[in-house]
């Protein structure tokens, strides 16, 4: 918390010219094309990181479908989670958020330079419309993220809490390719009291094919990619304790 704030404090110059400039490119799509706007929010991005010494380490690119849209499952470990995942994924992507987080000013204006999509929890037919939408998008080609966790607890020390089966229905709908993302040391950067330069990791795990995953419940389907994360995260945190 200490670092976000730090962050935010050192950015406060660019403020009146960066924001600006986010509100008005996500205000007029018909000028400034996917590419661009994406291209806008990864920027604001590295500004965070190159003043909160922040470094994020990307690693399984190769699992990313070149073709089609997809659905990128991450665990949740806090604030920078989604954008350690914008910054390493070189194609535009987007993002489904809890509507209730997304419109602070910065949070907003980010959202909207993806197009993201804002899903209120408390209103199960607006959450129906989101998931329809969503998969449609992903029908036609486009990426998403939604973190299944549903939220994040403070000082989250690279633990899993258990995937919301309801958040794979877009999968189902989409009969798109499923992305597990193990994200590692993520929660350091703004959701723990660590202020030392921070290296995270996003990992990219293989694709789960509707082939695969068509068949089963969206119980099964949750278990499925949090046991897949929870694999890879175990190897690796192992690996490092081994190291230390």
């Amino acid at each position: 918390m200490l670092r976000f704030i730090y962050v935010i404090l050192m950015n406060l110059f660019r403020a009146p010219y960066i924001i600006p400039k986010m509100r008005k490119e996500a205000d007029h799509p018909e000028k400034y094309s996917v590419e661009q706007r994406y291209e806008l929010a990864r920027h604001c991005v590295h500004l965070m990181k190159s003043t909160g010494c922040i470094r994020t380490k990307a690693y399984g690119m190769e699992n990313l479908p070149e073709e089609g849209g997809y659905m990128m499952y991450p665990n949740h470990q806090g604030k920078y989670d989604a954008l350690g995942i914008v910054y390493t994924h070189r194609k535009p992507c987007s993002i489904v958020m809890d509507k209730a987080k997304s419109n602070t000013i910065l949070v907003k204006e980010f959202i909207d330079l993806l197009e993201g999509k804002r899903l209120d929890k408390k209103d199960v037919r607006q959450a129906i419309t989101i998931i329809n939408e969503v998969a449609e998008d992903v029908k036609q080609g486009k990426r998403y993220i939604l973190f299944p966790e549903g939220g994040y607890e403070f000082n989250n020390r690279n633990n899993i809490e258990t995937f919301k089966a309801g958040s794979f229905k877009i999968a189902l709908k989409s009969k798109a390719p499923i992305i597990p993302v193990a994200l590692i040391d993520s929660y350091r950067v703004f959701n723990s009291l660590y202020l030392a330069p921070v290296t995270t990791q996003v990992h990219y795990l293989k694709p789960i094919f509707f082939e695969e995953y068509g068949s089963l419940k969206t119980q099964e389907i949750a278990a499925l990619v949090q046991s897949r994360i929870q694999e890879k995260m175990n190897s690796i945190l192992t690996s490092a304790s081994d190291l230390s």
